[in-house]
């Protein structure tokens, strides 16, 4: 499978996605289309899904008739992404043409520090 990784999107994701043909939009010189002309110029160049985190892209944009496949991070955030590197790659790989699947990543949970108690 083709795919297509935003702008938007950690390099390091590249290194996750295994078995796959895959390229970020920067590669093709895409960093500045729009997002209708990156999903049309995308589908012209032969590619099956478009990965992003792009959550308003669906509201954004007509998908109905796009030969590409849409696959929506709920995040960017590079350390998300890798702690929850299966479900990513699972999506991929029931990702297709013409399909949008959406996956919401938890983040973990961040501890807080209590503040120093004022021993006076």
């Amino acid at each position: 499978m083709r795919l297509l990784l935003d702008h938007n999107l950690p390099a390091p994701l590249r290194r996750l996605i295994l078995g796959h043909d895959t390229a970020f939009a920067d590669e093709w010189g895409w960093s500045e289309l729009t997002n209708g002309d990156l999903l049309a110029a995308a589908e012209t160049a032969g590619f099956d899904v478009l990965l992003t985190a792009d959550r308003n892209l669906r509201h954004q944009q007509n998908l109905s008739g796009r030969r590409i496949g849409l696959l929506v991070l709920s995040t960017n955030h590079w350390p998300t992404i890798r702690d929850n590197a299966p479900q990513v790659l699972a999506a991929v790989e029931g990702a297709g043409r013409g399909r949008y699947v959406e996956v919401e990543l938890l983040r973990p949970t961040l501890l807080r520090r209590t503040p120093p108690t004022d021993t006076r």
